[in-house]
């Protein structure tokens, strides 16, 4: 069983877990490969293991990782929906613009490449 986070995602908690490079670190490898185990996460961090089992607590509570224990391992998966909420909310409102202009510029040299075609 895999236990997820809420479903309303609180965005601060998770600007407060990527502020930190620890735990950006951490969600970099459970990107390469989901399903670590605390002791792969550890071997992979110059810090004790309740170190990475603080920050792990600070990206579960963010819902940036969700877990599933396996018998008596606890497997830690990366959860990017959150990221990704963060990147529609906050990151492509402000590049619609810039997008939509430059979709404008290859339409209009389109125009005038397809123009100056037809006139040759």
């Amino acid at each position: 069983m895999v236990t997820y986070c809420p479903a309303m995602v609180d965005t601060d908690q998770v600007f407060r877990a990527l502020a930190d490079p620890s735990r950006r670190f951490l969600l970099d490898l459970l990107f390469q490969r989901s399903g670590r185990t605390l002791g792969e996460l550890e071997r992979e961090l110059d810090m004790t293991r309740f170190g990475v089992m603080k920050h792990l607590r600070v990206l579960e509570n963010a819902g940036l990782v969700v877990t599933r224990r396996s018998g008596r391992e606890k497997l830690h998966f990366l959860n990017a929906v959150p990221i990704r909420e963060i990147h529609n909310r906050w990151i492509d409102k402000y590049t619609a613009h810039q997008v939509s202009a430059l979709l404008d510029l290859k339409s209009s040299l389109e125009s005038k490449t397809w123009s100056a075609k037809k006139r040759a």
